[in-house]
């Protein structure tokens, strides 16, 4: 051999190219049959992994959304009970006055009835007290039959008899 470490030749450059060649094709046909799906596989999982958080910032946002409303709603909730708090005082009012009123018409025509009352008792009173007068004249005039009277007589049974009745029951009527 001559010296060297090994020996450059045509077949050694032959080989060189060869196994250059072999491994540019096995790297192309392994980057295709192994590389390929590989890289189909993450860009797979890439895009899900992307989906699932334009998922997630879209669930945030929808929860954003309905937490929202759902203040609003208890804000309305709370309106509408006010509302309806105020509905009922007013109801409630309007009924005491009504029962208010109704009692004072009662109690008006309680009292017109019993003044309505009262006075038939009155007008009941003064009829018996004119037939009681009536009967005492007509036994007034039976005792001035029995006794014939003079003029004078007469006249002061007619006084005594008003006095016993009273000045005021002849006068009224």
């Amino acid at each position: 051999m001559d010296g060297r470490i090994f020996g450059l030749d045509i077949q050694l450059g032959f080989d060189v190219i060869m196994q250059g060649i072999a491994v540019f094709i096995m790297f192309a046909l392994l980057s295709y049959i192994l590389f390929e799906p590989v890289r189909k596989i993450l860009e797979d999982r890439k895009n899900r992994i992307a989906d699932e958080i334009d998922q997630a910032a879209a669930d945030q946002a929808e929860a954003a959304k309905l937490k929202a409303e759902y203040d609003h709603k208890l804000k309305n909730v709370e309106k509408e009970a006010d509302a309806l708090m105020a509905q009922a005082r007013k109801k409630a009012l309007k009924r005491e006055e009504e029962i208010v009123a109704g009692a004072k018409e009662e109690a008006a025509r309680i009292i017109e009835s019993a003044n309505h009352e009262a006075e038939l008792a009155k007008i009941g009173a003064r009829d018996q007290m004119k037939q009681e007068m009536v009967k005492m004249a007509v036994l007034m005039a039976g005792k001035f039959i029995q006794n014939q009277m003079d003029e004078a007589d007469q006249n002061a049974l007619v006084d005594q008899t008003l006095q016993e009745m009273g000045d005021k029951t002849w006068l009224q009527e």
